[in-house]
């Protein structure tokens, strides 16, 4: 196994670093937030090794085409955002299973996360905390101008989500999978890849879907 000493973003890194490979990862915080490590604690490390429980993570798959035409894959443990580039807002397509849902998004963003990423960007958009047994997508808007009072939607797991850049010389978007970004994009399909999993470690008093039930009560 590997012990990852540092925040969130590096835990993120290594699950990246070591996909195919089957190591599972025990973290121990050296960064800010920590909500995917164990508390740093030299002492009996063996121990708690021993005794550590695994959470096991599917990410999102991301396939993205650019105004080139180049199409651009990667994979997420917390979401696949896409984010306006410049000053105007962006102008989103958004289907669901090859049906349109939203014929227009007027927003600065919009993004789709995992049960384990959803007490990250998404929570800080005002989306919803999913528990990791729902098997649910939360899509959820960043800013969103027109609808004004759209909220976003909780998809099933199964869904095929594809978002589409209106006027995107005009209104240039970028998508990011976790820490990959992809600049002027015009078309995004985003999906659960339940052939890639990742195992993370965390002492029995405080596994993952603890923390996210207690993320919902917190203030």
């Amino acid at each position: 196994m590997i012990v990852a000493l540092g925040g969130d973003g590096f835990m993120l890194e290594t699950l990246h670093r070591l996909l195919g490979r089957n190591i599972p990862v025990y973290g121990m915080n050296c960064g800010s937030v920590g909500f995917l490590m164990n508390e740093y604690n030299e002492e009996n490390l063996i121990t708690r090794l021993a005794a550590a429980q695994p959470a096991i993570l599917n990410p999102l798959r991301m396939s993205a085409v650019t105004s080139t035409g180049r199409v651009e894959e990667a994979l997420a443990f917390n979401e696949v955002s896409l984010l306006r580039e410049l000053r105007q807002a962006a102008k989103i397509r958004i289907s669901v299973d090859g049906r349109v849902r939203l014929e227009e998004l007027i927003c600065d963003g919009v993004l789709v996360s995992t049960p384990a990423g959803s007490t990250a960007y998404n929570l800080s958009a005002h989306g919803p905390i999913v528990p990791l047994s729902a098997n649910l997508l939360p899509l959820t808007p960043i800013s969103a101008f027109r609808p004004r009072r759209w909220r976003g939607a909780l998809l099933p797991s199964s869904a095929d989500v594809l978002f589409e850049a209106l006027e995107h010389e005009k209104r240039p978007v970028a998508a990011v999978a976790d820490f990959k970004e992809v600049r002027d994009v015009v078309s995004v399909a985003i999906c659960e890849d339940r052939t890639v999993h990742a195992r993370i470690l965390f002492n029995p008093d405080r596994g993952l879907s603890e923390r996210i039930i207690t993320e919902q009560f917190t203030a």
